[in-house]
């Protein structure tokens, strides 16, 4: 198949949350606006994700994985799946469905027009302590990036992969990849998606990593931002 548009899907731990996420990604792919394919990114699980991920590749044509040999983080991850994805459009969803693979089409639907579209979850159906904790990361992430996005946490994204592919990695950038997408000189928008509480497994962050681990990252981000190479050839004789 001519696959346009690839999934990127970090997991770590979620053995509980697997098989459901095969049904939503199947019934998503049925629906799809795009020639849909899935990447599984193993971030070195210690439960039985890995076994589950192979039945469910092995039954699968639109399934893939990568397992890493320990765990990361979800910056590596993603670092990961951009490197491995080989289709205009590269997605990502966390594997909790607590957001619907069925709105990446709405998504998809101004990715014509933009270089990256991220969702901003409506309706959240996190604990008081988790949304308190995003807002004020996401307030001050935005003072310092300017990029004008509400809620760059959201778990659910697409970006033009050659984009994707020019974004220089650190651990915690995958809060910053609109304000990256803007450093390339890119367009951003961003979504109203669905939020769902999450019904099984266990959350991977905490309060530290939600809010006082993103704002030092903030700094990682205004020097890298400082130093950032980017130019255009005007003209070439080669």
């Amino acid at each position: 198949m001519d696959y346009k548009f690839t999934i990127i899907i970090p997991i770590y731990n979620e053995e509980d949350n697997i098989e459901r996420l095969e049904k939503a990604l199947l019934d998503y792919i049925e629906i799809a606006s795009l020639p849909t394919k899935v990447l599984f990114i193993n971030d070195g699980s210690t439960d039985s994700s890995q076994n589950i991920i192979e039945t469910i590749c092995d039954r699968t044509a639109h399934f893939n994985y990568l397992l890493f040999s320990e765990n990361r983080g979800l910056s590596t991850a993603l670092k990961a799946g951009f490197d491995y994805s080989d289709t205009e459009i590269t997605g990502y969803i966390d594997a909790d469905l607590q957001t619907t693979p069925n709105d990446f089409n709405h998504l998809l639907e101004h990715i014509k027009d933009y270089d990256l579209v991220t969702g901003v979850r409506t309706n959240r159906k996190d604990s008081f302590a988790k949304k308190l904790s995003s807002t004020i990361a996401n307030t001050f992430r935005r003072l310092c990036t300017h990029d004008g996005m509400d809620d760059t946490g959201c778990p659910l994204k697409v970006i033009k992969t050659v984009y994707a592919k020019q974004i220089p990695m650190f651990r915690g950038l995958h809060r910053f990849l609109p304000a990256m997408v803007l450093l390339q000189n890119g367009t951003i928008k961003q979504v109203s998606v669905q939020h769902f509480p999450r019904i099984a497994g266990k959350t991977k962050f905490g309060f530290w990593n939600r809010s006082i681990g993103p704002l030092m990252d903030c700094f990682a981000y205004l020097w890298m931002k400082r130093r950032y190479i980017n130019y255009h050839i005007a003209k070439k004789s080669i």
